[in-house]
């Protein structure tokens, strides 16, 4: 039997100038490699009638490449399905999180497509991952910016925002599609798959 908060997802992203910069704030929490750096392939899905963005929930796959091991080799892929409920009220973003791994992305999002889901935005982003006590620490490199992601207990993700010389002002609880939305609405650009 589960407890309430066996599924409950609680993060924060904090923005940092450059991938460098978050390697050494990160470096000075003693944080262990968890996941090397990878690239991320995102897929949101939604019914036609947008069901889910209407209720503040999200469908994701989750494609990830690793780098090669050896010269002309093949980057290892995995690969998983995620939903996740409505925020909730809060200071840091908390929604229910449920997500399994699957065999196949590609025909992870054939079978969801065939049951009346469709992709409705694409982003991709280069993610590093590294476990500081019983929080999980990402160093997220998009085209939106660079932002450190803690998730964790909150007195985990507090003490760890503190230490990194941050404050709940600066806790940035918006989606990357929300980012991506603000980055490319001060550009004057369209909003498309980042």
């Amino acid at each position: 039997m589960s407890t309430p908060d066996t599924h409950v997802e609680r993060e924060v992203k904090l923005a940092f100038a450059s991938a460098d910069a978050a390697r050494a704030a990160v470096a000075g929490l003693g944080a262990v490699p968890r996941r090397a750096r990878r690239l991320q392939d995102d897929r949101l899905l939604d019914t036609a009638d947008g069901r889910l963005r209407t209720a503040r929930s999200t469908l994701r796959v989750r494609i990830e490449s690793a780098a090669p091991a050896a010269a002309g080799g093949r980057a290892a892929a995995t690969a998983a399905v995620t939903f996740k409920g409505p925020p909730q009220p809060d200071v840091m973003k908390v929604r229910e999180e449920r997500e399994t791994a699957v065999a196949d992305g590609e025909e992870m999002l054939a079978v969801l497509e065939a049951a009346g889901f469709e992709v409705i935005w694409r982003y991709q982003k280069y993610r590093q991952e590294f476990d500081c006590g019983s929080a999980v620490v990402a160093i997220d490199e998009t085209p939106a910016g660079v932002y450190v992601e803690l998730e964790g207990d909150e007195a985990s993700v507090t003490a760890l925002a503190l230490a990194l010389g941050r404050d709940t002002e600066d806790y940035i609880n918006a989606s990357y599609r929300g980012l991506w939305e603000d980055y490319c609405g001060a550009r004057g650009r369209p909003v498309d798959d980042m």
